[in-house]
């Protein structure tokens, strides 16, 4: 049921515009005149309009910050509200509510706060639920109803400790206090919610609205998430939200220096690591979570949920903003067997076991390509650098073996296996880099080479490389590495014209080359670290491996029979031809 004081504030708005369009004005001016509203409870009266299905809102076609309302008739609310209680917000709902927020904010304002405001909204949501279910039990129990309201604040029924009033609903009801308001909730959560207190701490609302735009903006983005609740939303629909909206901005990002790597590129990695349950995962370059978030689905998928909850997840991000998105991305996911820490990975692992830095059985990153500022003298400022970086150390201009070294010396020494992104160039170039790649050949730590399809990057069009490491190789793989041209894997980006991308059919190719591990028609090829050093240490793809062009079979019976059939007929024309030139000649005769 609509509350009455909203019911009289809708009757007011139908007698004056019915099903005509308005805008806020409009409604500010009739309300004021009738009932003396303020014009920030105007905000809050729409707001709960739509919330409630009474109300519709479209983009102003003349001012994109702008909105133009229309109110709906009982007959039409009633129609679509047995309609909504029979369907839970979908995939395709969700998708587009994040795609109206996006075009919201555009590019004028940072896409973070999209995340924030998505994240505060579930836990809000997910508090209330959890309330609720808390309440009924208590009920049940035998306690009065306020003795139940009380008991089911209690911080032990929920995810985190949120007091009423920073509950969403209590927030949005102060329109012209949004930013105070929010800034001032996130502060508590983070004090009561250590865990939180990456996600919130450099996230300011105040700063963000003194721009007057900013201010409608971040209005706007809290009317357009009010409007449907996310209690019953799934972790995976809400969890695939929240990766469409990094993958939206990805491409804005990558000009920015963010680098954001593409879904189906950590499918094909985990996918050949194959992490089990009871396993430990590292991303020492977690990045917004996704190569941890993709193996504990992964494990999900072969072996279900209560498996994947024993898989155990680590990262470390050395950039905060970031390291604040993998940890709303892992909460989003409903994933709580993470976790992901701030900090230089190559100088400063923070993951730690008595006196030596943390192993693991399965580690996977995309770290920074060409990362400079870790020299040797560097990198001997760090933590345990003469146990990670044994084979060598890296030029200035270039930290990609450093990311590699650091990553083998992070497995356990029997189950261990690394999968890392690569640029190329690492594979070939001399001085210091080739001589840790002699090393890590001679170690004979290396078992797969693929190389990548083009422009699958949105921060560069170059192909990268996945290389596969294990300490442990099978006995019939040592002293070999697998090489794989998967140069032409790939299919058209479906959102984005100028990208490349891995379609399941192409990384189940390359999943079952690595696994057979056996020469394939140019696509595949195993060496010998023989012939590898004979062409002096170079790790190059096509140098090994090279896609052979389709040679078309011919037929030759048929082509012959093709062939006798057009001379017949040519043989047939000729004929016609002396015919008719018989036939000019004897008339000119004449």
């Amino acid at each position: 049921m609509i509350p009455k004081w909203l019911d009289k504030r809708y009757k007011i708005l139908w007698e004056a515009y019915k099903t005509s369009d308005f805008r806020f004005e409009d409604a500010a001016n009739i309300l004021k005149e009738k009932i003396e509203e303020s014009e920030d409870q105007v905000n809050v009266i729409l707001s709960e309009l739509r919330k409630r299905g009474w109300l519709k809102a479209s983009f102003d076609p003349t001012d994109a910050r702008k909105r133009i309302y229309k109110l709906k008739g009982k007959e039409e609310f009633i129609t679509e509200t047995l309609s909504i209680k029979t369907n839970k917000l979908t995939r395709g709902d969700l998708e587009g509510l994040l795609k109206k927020a996006a075009d919201l904010i555009r590019t004028r304002v940072d896409y973070t706060f999209i995340l924030v405001l998505l994240f505060y909204k579930r836990i809000s949501d997910k508090w209330e639920l959890e309330f609720g279910q808390a309440r009924k039990e208590a009920l049940e129990d035998g306690l009065t109803e306020e003795e139940a309201k009380e008991e089911a604040k209690n911080s032990i029924y929920h995810d985190f400790d949120l007091p009423d009033e920073f509950l969403w609903e209590n927030i949005r009801k102060e329109p012209a206090r949004l930013p105070e308001n929010f800034s001032k909730a996130m502060k508590a959560l983070a004090e009561r919610n250590p865990e939180l207190r990456d996600v919130f701490e450099n996230v300011d609302f105040v700063q963000f609205t003194t721009n007057r735009e900013n201010a409608e903006i971040l209005r706007q983005l809290v009317e357009l998430f009010s409007a449907r609740t996310l209690q019953h939303v799934s972790p995976d629909i809400l969890g695939d939200a929240y990766e469409w909206i990094l993958s939206y901005f990805a491409p804005q990002k990558a000009k920015e220096g963010e680098v954001y790597t593409a879904r189906e590129v950590i499918k094909l990695i985990v996918e050949i690591l194959d992490p089990k349950a009871d396993e430990s995962v590292y991303d020492p370059a977690c990045g917004s979570g996704g190569m941890l978030i993709s193996a504990y689905q992964h494990v999900e998928d072969e072996q279900g949920n209560g498996d994947a909850d024993k898989l155990f997840l680590f990262g470390q991000e050395a950039n905060h903003k970031t390291l604040a998105l993998a940890k709303m991305n892992l909460y989003i996911h409903d994933i709580r067997n993470a976790q992901v820490t701030l900090g230089d990975t190559l100088l400063y692992p923070k993951f730690k076991e008595g006196e030596d830095f943390k192993k693991f059985n399965v580690v996977i990153a995309n770290p920074p390509w060409n990362q400079d500022g870790y020299p040797e003298e560097t990198l001997k400022k760090g933590e345990f650098w003469r146990e990670r970086y044994r084979l060598g150390f890296t030029p200035k201009q270039s930290a990609d073996w450093a990311w590699i070294q650091h990553m083998v010396s992070s497995t356990k020494d029997d189950t261990g296996r690394v999968g890392v992104v690569i640029d190329n160039g690492s594979l070939f170039r001399g001085g210091k880099e080739k001589a840790i790649r002699m090393a890590a050949l001679n170690a004979d730590y290396i078992e797969a080479l693929i190389l990548l399809p083009e422009k699958l990057f949105y921060n560069t069009g170059a192909p990268g490389a996945v290389m596969i490491l294990n300490k442990n190789k099978p006995t019939d793989r040592k002293e070999k590495i697998l090489f794989i041209n998967a140069s032409n894997e790939y299919e058209q980006h479906p959102d984005v014209r100028k990208l490349n991308r891995l379609g399941d059919k192409h990384i189940k190719n390359i999943v079952e080359a690595y696994r057979e591990f056996s020469d394939g028609d140019g696509f595949s090829r195993v060496v010998s670290l023989e012939e590898i050093k004979e062409n002096d240490y170079n790790l190059n793809v096509t140098l090994y491996v090279f896609p052979e062009e389709e040679i078309e079979e011919i037929d030759v019976d048929k082509e012959w029979d093709e062939l006798k059939i057009l001379e017949g007929e040519l043989a047939e024309v000729e004929n016609k031809i002396e015919g008719y030139l018989e036939e000019l000649k004897g008339s000119n005769d004449v």
